[in-house]
């Protein structure tokens, strides 16, 4: 699981659930304190659900995005 380590507003989804992704992989934009935020990949693997979309505003410490083998 990919968590928000800072509250903000997801600005770009670049992936879909069930897509397979390599290690450093951009999956999403979070906008906080006025900057852009990648949230990437740690490995490779498959990306089994997104909790966000694009405008969807973000606590601090949510689950983003949850990652597979």
């Amino acid at each position: 699981e990919l968590v928000a380590r800072l509250p903000g507003t997801v600005v770009a989804v670049e992936v879909a659930e069930g897509e397979a992704v390599a290690a450093g992989a951009t999956l999403l934009v979070l906008e906080a304190m006025k900057m852009e935020h990648a949230v990437v990949a740690p490995r490779a693997g498959t990306v089994r659900r997104l909790h966000y979309a694009k405008g969807d505003r973000v606590p601090e410490g949510a689950v983003l995005v949850e990652l597979g083998e």
